[in-house]
């Protein structure tokens, strides 16, 4: 399939990739170099911080292959305005959950799409509702999904999806870490066949 720039993911993600591929365009991927921590001292609000990360991600990938299309996407999850990153630890996965458990929090995805013709950022929030859970299910369910390297430390993919009583979104694919619906009518629109 013929496109009109080579397309990049500014993210080694697997699971941005795999969703990615989904869409049937070839892409490589490029790991962004984006010092995050950095970015997240700022204290921005969710909304603003997801958003500067798809930006960075794409600009730093696109200075150095400016003749292609580069995807930058972020997600960031918060309760009330505090942020959940990824936990790294089974503990911080415990910590975050027994936080959420019983209340409702967002789930906000940026992509930054940048080409030589123009270059777009939008924004996805899915609204997630978590069931009352004991520490014995939460323990339960991160021992057996593992979801150290999620923010939120859940997979909804996988059994994370038992945590929750009711989800809002427009695409379901955002909460995996690409809003693969919107980003299609993005790409449609700088050229790529369908």
């Amino acid at each position: 399939m013929k496109t009109p720039y080579p397309l990049i993911l500014a993210s080694t993600s697997k699971y941005r990739g795999s969703l990615l591929a989904q869409l049937g365009w070839e892409f490589v991927a490029v790991a962004p170099g984006v010092d995050e921590d950095k970015i997240k001292e700022k204290n921005l609000h969710p909304a603003e911080l997801a958003r500067e990360l798809s930006l960075l991600k794409a600009q730093a990938v696109f200075a150095r292959r400016n003749e292609s299309c580069v995807i930058g996407s972020d997600q960031v999850c918060h309760l009330e305005g505090l942020i959940l990153g990824k936990p790294h630890t089974k503990e911080r996965a415990y910590e975050q959950i027994s936080q959420m458990q019983g209340k409702t929090h967002e789930l906000l995805t940026a992509v930054t799409v940048m080409s030589p013709r123009e270059s777009i950022t939008f924004l996805n929030t899915t609204t997630l509702h978590m069931r009352k859970l004991t520490l014995r299910e939460i323990k339960e369910y991160v021992d057996f999904d593992l979801p150290l390297d999620c923010a939120g430390s859940y997979k909804l993919e996988s059994r994370g999806i038992k945590l929750f009583h009711k989800i809002e979104t427009t695409d379901q694919t955002a909460i995996i870490g690409l809003p693969l619906i919107e980003l299609t009518d993005v790409l449609l629109k700088q050229g790529f066949p369908f």
